[in-house]
């Protein structure tokens, strides 16, 4: 075991020496996104976003009053999506709605800096008042870089400022005044480097290590020592005796808070246990936790959710733990430049996050679990709207930030999606537009036509995603060699405008197969079983016919459901032997996880997993697990 760990610790520091310039995530306006994911990005953006009233959210600020809530994280977390989505869209009526809300929050801050709705006897009692303060100054960090308005980067400096005067060095230990081991209230250490970047005042990074040095205490969480010595997430706490209080350490969305807080802070001082940290345990996320359809957590926490996932579980996969996880894996692929961080957003955005917004794009579920019916989640704090619905925007901003990154004197395409990106290269200031014409995932091929404004030299990186055994890259109809699953294949040349790369990913139909259930996948879709294709009881058990080194033939499905992208059949057997039934194997219906229980209700009753009973006889292929 020593030695695993010791070959994992070189290649994370390996990883940090090469990521002192990360990549650059690209502006929203440079980016459009067709096909079906632009189409519910664009749902989402209008039927939601565009619909809450910011005024609404700023209302709270108004009453200092409160104790025990969370009221103030709202307003922070619609503006985390709202800026994004109003400058990928050029919606200036949208962000004259934005600057309108912002100047009724800065209208509430109090003579000491104060913006919230506690107490001040509260303030550093109520477990929740730091975290709606980061909220607050990420919210107003937005603005102020999409405006430059200095106003805004002043409240914000205010808000901390404030903060200061009450936690930190012989003051209020600040991971004593927030929930779970202080996760809630050390999180807001992203929003203090963000600060102290834009300020260059050095005592937001002084707060920042004295954050650092919180986790370090003996009830504090202990994130970067825990993560180092191989620590399992689920693991890294005892099980609560009372679950929605300090000593549950193992809340999935916080404790990831605090790590995206480490990566902004290893950005400004790249200390190599900082990134190692961050990738141990984003690595253990993956492997122990994320699921099928790329989330995770029961209850809202950590609890080896990948080994379980075959068990019904209470509140699975929380929209707020799944946005998070993007965000992570998106500040990962920039900063390592590693194709699996890429393989993971995709999985995430396609299956638990399309899964987890409502048909018409309207509201965001609160829980998507992988079996029975999606609802949406209760009010919260006496308002019209909960965490997750307020946060749920945010994963969609991770797309366009994502397709494509830049190096110095590189691009790098992460994910395939029919889009345009136009930007240029640090570099040598080339000009370039990036074309790709596909229906990917609904199929595996993808053209992509590269446009410099005049002929350049420069390396074009394409992930070659993980699940992808056999793939084809053609440049002007000229195949490449040493193409390997899981990896960027990298390309310099001289580009010309026309020039033309033709990929064509591995799109067989592949088993995933654990404790004895099985589920399908095609590319990065996990499919479902969904009663509205009313060919048979979806809980009985049964097994796929025809599997071949982990592949099965997939079908054209009959009796595709309304409201349905993808819809797929296989050949399955349904009964049991000690029920006396052979069965006969038959064409049964899937569609793709986010269109499974799209009606909210009973009639789209779903699963993913199917329990196994007759054996597949060949070895089964685990196409989403990528060792760490």
């Amino acid at each position: 075991m020593k030695h695993i760990v010791a070959g994992i610790i070189t290649v994370c520091l390996a990883a940090a020496l090469q990521a002192a310039k990360p990549l650059e995530m690209m502006p929203q306006e440079q980016v459009r996104i067709g096909g079906h994911l632009g189409n519910r990005m664009n749902a989402c953006y209008e039927h939601w976003v565009k619909r809450i009233d910011p005024q609404y959210l700023v209302e709270p600020f108004k009453s200092q009053t409160h104790t025990n809530d969370w009221q103030t994280e709202f307003w922070g977390k619609w503006m985390l999506g709202a800026v994004p989505g109003a400058r990928y869209a050029g919606d200036e009526a949208m962000k004259a709605r934005i600057t309108a809300s912002v100047k009724s929050l800065i209208a509430t801050q109090n003579p000491d800096g104060y913006i919230g709705n506690y107490t001040k006897e509260a303030r550093t009692g109520g477990p929740w008042d730091i975290w709606g303060r980061k909220y607050t100054m990420l919210g107003l960090l937005q603005y102020y870089d999409m405006s430059g308005d200095e106003t805004a980067l002043k409240a914000a400096v205010r808000v901390a400022d404030n903060l200061m005067t009450e936690v930190g060095p012989g003051k209020k230990d600040i991971f004593r005044v927030g929930a779970y081991h202080g996760m809630a209230s050390t999180s807001v250490l992203e929003p203090m480097v963000l600060l102290y970047n834009r300020t260059q005042d050095k005592k937001y990074l002084d707060f920042a290590n004295y954050i650092i040095s919180q986790w370090k205490e003996p009830e504090g969480a202990d994130l970067i020592g825990k993560a180092l010595a191989g620590i399992h997430v689920g693991d890294r706490f005892e099980h609560p005796k009372t679950w929605w209080t300090f000593e549950n350490g193992m809340k999935a969305y916080e404790m990831m808070s605090c790590y995206q807080g480490l990566t902004e802070l290893y950005r400004v001082d790249p200390q190599p246990d900082y990134l190692k940290a961050c990738r141990m345990t984003a690595e253990d996320i993956f492997a122990t936790e994320i699921n099928a359809a790329g989330s995770g957590s029961a209850c809202e926490c950590w609890y080896h959710g990948r080994a379980r996932q075959q068990i019904p579980t209470y509140h699975t996969m929380e929209t707020c733990v799944t946005t998070t996880w993007i965000k992570y894996c998106q500040t990962m692929l920039a900063l390592t430049g590693e194709a699996k961080y890429a393989d993971w957003l995709e999985l995430a955005v396609y299956n638990a996050l399309l899964g987890a917004l409502k048909a018409d794009g309207s509201y965001f579920a609160k829980y998507t679990p992988l079996e029975g019916v999606r609802f949406q989640g209760e009010d919260q704090c006496g308002m019209t709207i909960n965490c997750c619905a307020a946060n749920g925007p945010r994963g969609f901003v991770a797309v366009p930030e994502s397709i494509v990154m830049r190096g110095e004197d590189a691009l790098y395409v992460n994910l395939y999606a029919e889009s345009t990106v136009k930007t240029a290269l640090p570099a040598s200031s080339h000009k370039i537009t990036l074309t790709q014409k596909t229906a990917y995932p609904e199929t595996g091929t993808v053209t992509i036509t590269v446009a410099p404004e005049a002929a350049a030299e420069f390396t074009l990186n394409l992930r070659i995603p993980g699940w992808s055994k056999e793939t084809v890259i053609k440049i002007n109809g000229k195949a490449l060699n040493d193409i390997t699953p899981g990896t960027f294949k990298s390309v310099r040349r001289t580009w010309n405008a026309g020039d033309t790369i033709e990929a064509a990913f591995d799109f067989r139909g592949r088993i995933l197969a654990e404790n004895n259930h099985v589920a399908l996948m095609r590319g990065p879709i996990v499919f479902a079983r969904d009663v509205r294709f009313n060919d048979g009881n979806i809980d009985r058990a049964g097994d796929f016919v025809g599997v071949e080194n982990g592949y099965i033939a997939l079908k054209p499905a009959t009796g595709k459901p309304d409201s349905v992208w993808m819809a797929v059949a296989v050949d399955m057997v349904q009964g049991t032997t000690h029920e006396g039934e052979e069965g006969k194997a038959r064409p049964i219906g899937f569609c793709d996880f986010a269109s499974a229980g799209n009606t909210w209700d009973l009639s789209s009753y779903y699963r993913v997993w199917i329990r196994q009973v007759l054996n597949v006889t060949n070895s089964p292929y685990r196409s989403y697990n990528v060792t760490p």
